[in-house]
């Protein structure tokens, strides 16, 4: 029987460290689900010390997830570790996940620490999470770049002090495949026991070669299991791509000889989540995620993918959760197909006057659009659950005037903390109009740093248009989603919405990478 690799998904922890990718608890909560449903071995639920917000998300995931193992990172002092430890009280598998930095340069810049400090205080935070929870993991913050002698003897020290897996992050993406994947080999035979531990690899992608550097730390180095996120999500250019290294292993199998847990039948479901829920939208070109990687244009490739598939795909669509994506529901839909198809899609409202007033949505989009698609029923419900959970400006109405010579118009009703206002402004384009009546009102001084728009779905100009904005405030940056059939109106839902994150959002207590 072939070797397992452990998946373990950082997307709810080092995906949300991604400037603008906070999640509340609810989104988070309904992305461990999927994740569950993906079959996911590993879910890191966040960093419970870092905000109660935190938390909160790390304790109602361990509660509600029980066919993945939950993780909450924390750093090596009793403090972060007794509260991850509190919040994982509900799991029904737990991991606490420590780490500490070990490279010359974040001891003495950053911690300002000597080498046996670091040392000490690595194997007491490891030997302090041990007698909270029998699965902990240790992470040498930037231990690619650390001196392999001292980074053996940190290593042999937490694996005695009782580390079930030890990973080795690349944290700032340095790393090239061959030498990254002899780096942890080396590792694994200069220290003692490590035999002891499981090893794992944390890549990032700075230089593009996250997913690269993950496999030959498994193929070379013999590490068994790989730190990733949906999408690739991550702080700077992101971190290695979960659906890129589980097709990679799956259809590889002959030379990687390595099982994997993970259904791929819900990676679709997942990246569209993970999206939608964050506001990165996935370029088109994504490898196994994105909307043109079974598509083809060429002529020659298109007559040989009819002849015979295999001549120009090595994966299935289907395969990887693209079948599932077909429309399913118009208006003649009735409330039980409605609710059937949001439990395939993951969603799980929590009460009956939350599914009413979805379907009541629904049915309004489906006498505007023929058609209604996967992604439109996330985007409606997502806009549901927001309003729910009690965000304090929302969209009431628009109208707004566009004419070619003319300098566009709009008139917006808006409400907020029990009020409504209206406004009224040009602008330079009908968005532009919009954005500077909602402003004239709130005043808040977000500057506007990144503006795009996306079909949610394809096949007709009808389609509903997401709206994603960045919005950028005393140093916080936010990203927001808004959508509808029209982008106007998307726009106007976006921006809102990035002025609840705003409001919404604590500080947080920085992580590794």
């Amino acid at each position: 029987m072939a070797d397992s690799l452990i998946i373990f998904d950082t997307t709810l922890r080092d995906g949300e460290q991604s400037p603008g990718a906070s999640m509340t608890k609810d989104e988070k909560l309904r992305i461990a689900r999927q994740l569950e449903r993906l079959r996911v071995d590993v879910i890191e639920a966040g960093f419970a010390a870092s905000s109660p917000g935190d938390f909160e998300a790390v304790k109602a995931i361990a509660a509600a997830v029980k066919d993945s193992r939950i993780c909450s990172l924390a750093r090596a002092n009793d403090r972060d570790i007794s509260r991850a430890a509190e919040a994982l009280k509900g799991a029904n598998a737990a991991r606490i996940h420590t780490f500490i930095a070990t490279s010359e340069l974040h001891m003495e810049k950053k911690l300002r620490m000597t080498r046996e400090q670091v040392l000490e205080q690595a194997r007491l935070a490891v030997r302090f999470a041990r007698n909270h929870c029998g699965d902990v993991e240790f992470s040498p913050e930037d231990g690619y770049r650390s001196d392999p002698d001292f980074l053996c003897r940190v290593l042999e020290a937490v694996i005695a002090e009782g580390a079930t897996t030890l990973n080795i992050p690349d944290t700032v993406g340095y790393g090239i495949p061959e030498l990254y994947g002899q780096f942890i080999a080396d590792l694994r035979r200069r220290v003692p026991n490590s035999d002891k531990a499981i090893w794992s690899v944390h890549c990032h992608n700075d230089l593009g070669m996250a997913v690269a550097n993950s496999l030959a730390g498994v193929k070379i180095g013999g590490a068994r299991q790989i730190e990733c996120t949906i999408n690739g999500l991550g702080e700077r250019a992101g971190n290695c791509s979960l659906e890129e290294v589980v097709m990679a292993v799956k259809t590889r199998r002959d030379h990687f000889g390595l099982q994997v847990n993970i259904d791929t039948s819900q990676i679709v479901a997942a990246s569209r989540l993970v999206s939608q829920t964050t506001g990165f939208v996935v370029q088109p070109n994504k490898a196994v995620v994105g909307a043109n990687a079974f598509a083809h244009a060429s002529g020659i490739h298109q007559d040989g993918v009819l002849k015979a598939r295999d001549t120009y795909e090595i994966m299935r669509a289907e395969d990887v959760g693209w079948a599932t994506n077909k429309i399913v529901l118009g208006k003649l839909s009735g409330r039980n197909a409605f609710k059937q198809r949001l439990l395939q899609l993951g969603i799980e409202l929590e009460s009956e006057t939350e599914l009413n007033e979805a379907f009541a949505r629904f049915k309004d989009l489906a006498d505007r659009k023929a058609e209604v698609f996967d992604e439109d029923i996330l985007a409606l419900v997502q806009d549901e659950q927001a309003e729910q959970v009690g965000e304090h400006f929302h969209l009431v109405s628009l109208a707004q005037r566009s004419e070619t010579g003319e300098r566009p118009h709009a008139r917006v009703v808006f409400a907020g903390g029990g009020q409504e206002f209206m406004a009224e402004s040009d602008g330079n384009g009908p968005v532009d109009a919009c954005v500077r009546a909602i402003e004239s009102q709130v005043q808040s001084g977000a500057e506007l740093l990144l503006f795009g728009i996306n079909a949610l779905s394809s096949g007709s100009s009808e389609s509903q248009g997401e709206v994603s904005m960045r919005l950028q405030l005393g140093g916080r940056v936010v990203n927001s989603v808004g959508s509808d059939p029209d982008i106007i109106v998307a726009s106007a839902k976006a921006y809102l919405n990035g002025l609840n994150k705003l409001r919404a959002k604590g500080e947080r207590v920085a992580a590794q990478g």
